[in-house]
């Protein structure tokens, strides 16, 4: 009767959890971090066990210096030796999926000159908002434009081996247009897929969900196209309610999510190192972290649902995170680790067997 799974039939056993540090949290930042930490922190989450991971953005290096890098960072994701770091522990190489973020068609035309130098992603990612003041702020392009667009890269993507992921945004609101219809994130959900999409992130890039609408929504997406792989959940966090929509999507039926080291995420900064850069502009503010994948990892683990990651590994990078980027960060797993399964007498008050002697209830 109080079986969690009755209620929730589509509940998953076991999920997958892809990460976005090096993508999504560090193009947030206005402090360069390094090649070498890039690459320390994607062998090091690789080695913790994530096989699905986002580590670069194609876009233009003027409006991203952050990721001027790219090549540097996808040769190394490549290369024999990062092959052979696998091999040795054990990890199945073929298995892990590398992610380029690719907004405009001239990123994918550099993923693909990047598979000709036998270094290039396995999945790219663009992106469309439903409401189109905010996709205009994000591309630059209206909606109509912006389909032909994706339409041709994922030929593009597809011939060179690759295969595309669609992003749905503003599903649950814009902060640029205001209220939008769940039900327009459906039929995009379903142009994405008719043009040749592999999977479609559903994201909420500003936090606009409620658990409720976030439930409702995934629902209505398995209903009408029920094959679990093709879904994931992307949620920002602006009022630290991250783990209720996680569990809103669970309980709906989604298998697959993403994460990142400390809740490190958010719109390209307008700010780099010493000097204004152009990012996202104004909109930069707007979204300022993800779901840490520290806590999301305890969360499902403690629910009994199987996720492939070595989770005290995983703690002590959120641990080294903060130390790379020289502040406190949003996960409270570093912190408190995961729920005690037994007790710790060090925090006992002195006494208490003596004073039951005391009182006869020995």
């Amino acid at each position: 009767m109080y079986d969690y799974r009755t209620i929730f039939p589509r509940m998953p056993h076991q999920v997958t959890i892809g990460d976005v540090t090096i993508r999504d949290g560090f193009q947030s930042q206005e402090k360069r971090v390094s090649t070498e930490a890039k690459i320390f922190y994607l062998s090091e989450l690789v080695f913790a066990g994530c096989k699905h991971i986002e580590v670069t953005n194609l876009g233009n290096p003027h409006l991203m210096p952050q990721f001027d890098d790219a090549e540097a960072v996808m040769g190394y994701a490549r290369s024999d030796l990062f092959k052979d770091r696998c091999q040795r522990r054990g990890i199945k190489y073929d298995e892990i999926c590398f992610t380029a973020v690719t907004i405009r068609e001239s990123a994918v035309d550099q993923a693909v000159q990047l598979c000709e130098k036998g270094i290039g992603p396995d999945r790219l990612l663009m992106m469309i908002s439903t409401e189109e003041e905010h996709h205009f702020v994000n591309s630059g392009t209206t909606i109509k434009e912006y389909w032909k667009e994706a339409e041709r890269s994922i030929k593009k993507c597809n011939d060179a081996g690759m295969v595309m992921c669609g992003t749905v945004s503003t599903i649950w609101g814009s902060p640029v247009g205001g209220p939008t219809d769940m039900k327009d994130a459906v039929e995009f959900t379903k142009h994405w897929l008719d043009i040749g999409a592999h999977d479609i992130e559903h994201s909420d890039h500003d936090g606009s969900g409620t658990a409720p609408e976030i439930f409702r929504y995934f629902s209505q997406v398995l209903d009408a196209f029920p094959d679990p792989k093709l879904h994931i959940a992307h949620f920002h966090e602006t009022k630290r309610i991250g783990s209720a929509s996680v569990l809103a999507a669970l309980q709906a039926g989604i298998h697959r999510f993403e994460a990142s080291l400390g809740g490190i995420a958010g719109q390209p900064a307008n700010f780099f190192e010493d000097r204004p850069v152009p990012g996202t502009g104004k909109y930069y503010h707007v979204s300022p972290g993800i779901v840490p994948l520290e806590d999301l990892l305890v969360q499902v683990d403690e629910m009994g649902i199987k996720h492939g990651f070595d989770i005290d590994r995983v703690l002590w990078l959120g641990q080294q995170m903060e130390r790379t980027l020289g502040r406190r960060l949003r996960s409270d797993a570093i912190r408190n680790g995961r729920t005690l399964k037994e007790g710790d007498m060090s925090l006992a008050r002195p006494g208490l067997q003596e004073r039951k002697r005391k009182l006869g209830e020995v």
